[in-house]
């Protein structure tokens, strides 16, 4: 089983990437939020969810373990194949799945393109009790002061990313502003303050 590679990135499309790795091509389909983190002709580094069939060896690669983790989660829902589960990881971020999964949220996962609303329910409930502290935690709550993100900073920080989403923002430049926005304010800020001052420093 391949569950790392480390290569150059060879070629990008909207949903894969080709990692050379010493001269060897590997192709990995991969959500839209890992793909806008890669970069042609620079160094790359995937973790790696193994699948095989009688008719296709398919490798799906993850920048961490938490979006790997979900994935993990998601294709063990019935209805949900590694199509669909990277198309609920390129709509929403780890956080923002937490959160609406904490939250029974089935419009916010439905939001997915391909999703909907009874798959949308049934993996809102199915995977309520799978949902463990800290997992899921946007890269910007897991990074600032106190720890890898308390629930709470994790949800703030979710919500917050998941507006500016909203408002047409790139998911690295949301997560970029609304860690700023968090670190400034600290882990107890409200959503709203969080969102206000993310505008003003994407705004800068």
């Amino acid at each position: 089983m391949i569950a790392k590679l480390t290569g150059i990135v060879d070629t990008l499309t909207a949903d894969s990437v080709i990692l050379d790795v010493n001269g060897v091509g590997y192709l990995v389909s991969a959500s839209s939020r890992t793909i806008d983190e890669l970069a042609h002709g620079h160094a790359a580094a995937l973790l790696i969810e193994t699948v095989i069939r009688e008719d296709a060896f398919q490798l799906y690669g993850f920048r961490d373990a938490d979006e790997q983790g979900w994935f993990r989660l998601l294709t063990g829902v019935q209805g949900v194949g590694a199509r669909v589960g990277l198309a609920i990881l390129s709509t929403l971020g780890p956080g923002e799945l937490q959160a609406a999964i904490a939250n029974g949220d089935k419009a916010m996962v439905a939001r997915t393109p391909g999703v909907g609303p009874k798959l949308a329910q049934r993996l809102v409930s199915e995977l309520a009790d799978k949902v463990v502290p800290g997992m899921g935690v946007t890269a910007g709550a897991a990074n600032l002061p106190g720890g890898g993100g308390a629930a709470a900073a994790g949800s703030a920080a979710a919500e917050a990313q998941s507006a500016l989403l909203n408002l047409g923002f790139k998911p690295a430049q949301a997560a970029k502003v609304v860690a700023a926005a968090v670190e400034e304010l600290g882990a107890d800020a409200a959503v709203e303050a969080i969102v206000g001052l993310a505008l003003k420093k994407a705004a800068r």
